[in-house]
């Protein structure tokens, strides 16, 4: 993915609505296109465009010998797809195949709800009927144009960053870029009727408008052979080899799925843990039931005193925090002069399926901090919690208020974590009644956990163009072998979730939003952020689709005590690690917290770069004096083993 640099000229980034957006693509009435046709000559931007296309002649016998061989090929494809197809069926027939229960998801009865309400208004209809037309006689109209003259202003225009339509083809060849504006337009179309239907809740209309995204993605031109000019160019030229490679990729990966398709994104042997990956120097000095407890080696010749203890997400492996040298903020926070700690939750298994969202604050959290101490000798740590381990984090701050406990924390910084799910965007999608009576019947099915791909799938349901559809035309229809990356390896060393954790985390936190109302019962206690005082660095992205930053805004207003909110660019991983050696990105500094995210936007300042340094300062403010490092060993804590440790090398 090519990074843009962040601009020179600072820029307020615009608040995001927290509905879907009216249209998938902009309009230009061809009306207002002022082009005038040059003399008729041939253009010269679809020349070969697509080899064997354009350039038709008398077949001699090395072209029939080709053309022979293509047809082998593709006659040799047909044959796999079949019997793939019918070795499918047989085994889903037989049993052998565990189907999920679609239903949930396919939602039919607000598809009828919602469609119901669209044709019952025919005005609404037949306007937006009719502007259809509109758009695709403005299309005749810039096609007639193109062929004619070779220029001609687009009627529509993707999305930016939609990258399904990078292939020059796509806007050079007047037959293709025809097929990707009538995709537009109808896109546009349902889109347009869905967002605009009215006496629907809310609700029911972000989960169909979700789902007509999904379909209408599925169905995009750039998805099937016969109307990509990549895979009709591969398919020419390597005679067809490359249907019959992407049906063994795909064989294959129906095979690791046991029939159900585990899509293959990355080369799970380009990395090794431990090596390539998570190489930061360390030890284990803590192993629990739940975790196993890292310090890493110092690397400066004094630290700070107040030592910090990192909890990653138990969702996803934790060296997402310590990826490769250049992009590790475990290594770089080293640097920096401060004893890291770092949680590496266990990949549970079946006999954890009792565990709950209490066990790992109480001995889970609470424990790595307590030994923390011990290690250190300090009376109090910096706690960092990301995503989901925020939190968490959270909940066991205003557990720590209640119990008159709050002094064993000097401060706590939140990743992309929400503790406000009013505006938690598509996720809400995910636990209405029907899809959490579906997820709870899949984790009995799995033994009482939640396996890691049911976890990848839904996640990558949130940007499928990018992590579903891409690689479907990649590695089925271009039949290229998927390269190693790193993030994405990370993304696919998915891990297990135990039951009744994850349906109480599901049912309290995005079902009921009831830490934030202060309706958590734990231990007694009924907890309340806003009686937390402990001091917080809130940390956002700009284009966050698993924590969007409203709602972590949101969030950081529950607080009763000094919050600082910073926003970054880029997403939910890459606005989080963004080493400042990258120079990528930007961030937006406010040090006031107005009552709405668009007020603190709009005094915010931009700065380029990473937001890590700003977080650094924040820290050195509280973390005492300098002290002579510490080696893992020194205190009470004796290592075990060396970093990473046992429990992230468990695959699911």
């Amino acid at each position: 993915m090519t990074e843009k640099k962040p601009a020179a000229k600072a820029r307020k980034p615009r608040a995001k609505a927290t509905t879907k957006k009216t249209a998938a693509a902009r309009t230009t009435p061809a009306s207002k296109d002022k082009t005038e046709p040059k003399p008729a000559t041939p253009p010269k931007t679809e020349a070969a465009a697509i080899p064997g296309l354009s350039d038709l002649r008398p077949l001699n016998p090395a072209d029939v010998e080709k053309l022979d061989e293509m047809s082998r090929n593709v006659m040799q494809a047909a044959l796999k797809s079949q019997k793939l197809m019918s070795d499918s069926m047989r085994k889903a027939l037989e049993g052998d195949i565990q189907l999920p229960d679609t239903g949930a998801i396919n939602a039919t009865p607000e598809f009828g709800e919602v469609w119901s309400k669209i044709v019952s208004d025919p005005e609404k209809l037949m306007t937006a009927q009719a502007s259809l037309m509109r758009g695709y006689l403005d299309l005749w109209s810039h096609t007639t144009k193109r062929l004619l003259s070779g220029e001609a202003k687009a009627v529509i225009e993707p999305e930016a960053g939609d990258k399904r339509w990078r292939s020059e083809d796509w806007s050079q060849n007047p037959v293709f870029d025809a097929m990707k504006q009538s995709y537009l337009l109808n896109q546009n179309f349902l889109m347009g009727l869905v967002h605009g239907v009215e006496g629907v809740d809310p609700a029911v209309q972000r989960k169909v408008e979700f789902l007509t995204k999904q379909m209408t993605d599925a169905l995009a031109p750039t998805n099937f052979a016969l109307t990509n000019p990549d895979v009709i160019r591969e398919t020419m030229q390597s005679r067809g080899q490359n249907l019959t490679r992407g049906l063994a990729n795909l064989a294959r990966d129906l095979e690791a799925g046991g029939g159900r398709l585990a899509l293959t994104q990355t080369d799970m042997e380009g990395f090794k843990v431990g090596e390539d990956l998570a190489a930061t120097k360390g030890k284990v000095v803590l192993r629990s039931e739940l975790f196993e407890l890292i310090q890493y080696d110092a690397t400066t010749e004094t630290v700070k005193e107040r030592p910090l203890l990192i909890a990653p997400p138990w969702i996803n492996k934790y060296y997402i925090m310590d990826m490769r040298e250049k992009n590790s903020m475990v290594r770089w926070l080293t640097q920096q002069g401060f004893t890291v700690f770092l949680i590496s939750w266990v990949n549970p298994g079946p006999e954890m399926r009792e565990k709950t969202f209490q066990n790992y604050i109480e001995d889970g959290l609470f424990k790595a901090i307590d030994a923390v101490k011990d290690a250190t000798g300090e009376d109090s740590v910096h706690t960092a919690g990301y995503c989901i381990g925020g939190t968490m984090l959270a909940t066991a701050l205003a557990l720590l208020e209640a119990r008159g406990e709050a002094d064993k924390v000097t401060s706590a910084t939140f990743f992309a974590a929400q503790t406000d799910f009013e505006l938690a965007g598509d996720l809400l999608l995910f636990v209405d009644d029907a899809w959490f009576k579906e997820i709870s019947r899949l984790m009995k099915a799995q033994g009482g956990v939640l396996d890691g791909r049911s976890m990848s799938d839904t996640f990558n349901l949130l940007r499928s163009n990018d992590l579903v559809w891409s690689f479907v035309v990649s590695n089925y229809l271009l039949g290229r072998q998927p390269q190693a990356f790193d993030l994405l390896f990370w993304n696919a060393d998915q891990t297990r979730m135990p039951e009744t954790l994850h349906l109480w985390y599901l049912d309290n936190m995005y079902r009921n939003n009831r830490l934030s109302k202060g309706k958590i019962e734990m231990d007694g206690h009924t907890l309340h952020l806003d009686q937390v005082k402990t001091p917080i660095f809130m940390q956002a992205s700009r284009d966050d689709h698993i924590a969007p930053y409203p709602s972590v805004y949101r969030g950081a207003q529950r607080f009763g005590g000094p919050v600082r909110f910073m926003l970054a660019g880029s997403g939910h991983i890459a606005g989080v690690i963004n080493h400042p050696g990258a120079n990528k990105y930007q961030h937006w500094v406010n040090k006031d917290l107005p009552d709405s995210v668009e007020d603190w936007l709009g005094a915010a300042e931009e700065v380029p770069g990473s937001w890590w340094l700003e977080w650094r300062d924040w820290l050195y403010e509280r973390s005492g004096k300098h002290v002579p490092a510490r080696k893992p060993g020194d205190g009470k804590l004796k290592p075990i083993c060396d970093a990473p440790g046992e429990y992230v090398l468990v695959r699911s």
